[in-house]
């Protein structure tokens, strides 16, 4: 009799996802939210174990779940369940991770940032590319909702935890995660032509 229970919570949980991907697909960013919050820990669980770098997955998460922003109104019901549709995205997104040398890059990025650091002084070309692309991420952050805003400000400016966040905040932890991962998903996005042209 088990399975059967079983089955139906499983039937139910599905229809619950297929109705969240369908609202992401119109944009609804409160349907991310619940979706992220529903599924992230196995997600984040598939991309750990690939990676076995807890900074690497996290980042691949958020790249995971930006690809579900972008790409849900592509999503199928009838070809699978929407978990399986998102591990296959997060399985996808580490594996692509894994092969592009991350780890190497990472130490070379380390090294020209401490090799920067060690510069006696930056030229004026140097200083006119830093004032713009401040201008730039100020920019990008004007188009945060507050909450996001706030939540990220304090992240990385403040340096305070997810937790930190939660307990200053009053908020539960689960809305400072999601509050964060959308408007990282969001600074990504305004961010890209910069990135793009470094």
């Amino acid at each position: 009799m088990q399975p059967a229970i079983d089955t139906a919570e499983t039937r139910a949980r599905d229809q619950d996802l297929i109705a969240l991907v369908q609202r992401v697909a119109t944009g609804d960013q409160s349907a991310l939210a619940a979706l992220y919050d529903a599924t992230n820990r196995l997600v984040y669980g598939l991309v750990l174990r690939v990676l076995g770098d807890m900074s690497s997955a996290e980042e691949v998460l958020l790249d995971v779940y930006t690809q579900v922003w972008r790409q849900a109104g592509s999503y199928d019901a009838s070809r699978g369940a929407p978990l399986a549709w998102l591990t296959t995205i997060a399985r996808s997104r580490a594996i692509d991770r894994l092969r592009s040398g991350w780890q190497d890059q990472r130490r070379r990025e380390s090294l020209d940032v401490l090799g920067d650091a060690m510069s006696d002084g930056a030229s004026p070309e140097e200083m006119t590319v830093a004032s713009e692309r401040q201008r730039f991420v100020r920019e990008a952050l004007d188009t945060l909702s507050p909450e996001q805003r706030e939540v990220i400000e304090l992240a990385y400016y403040s340096g305070l935890s997810h937790s930190e966040i939660a307990a200053k905040l009053n908020q539960p932890l689960g809305t400072v995660k999601t509050r964060t991962r959308l408007g990282m998903m969001k600074l990504r996005e305004a961010l890209a032509p910069l990135i793009g042209g470094s």
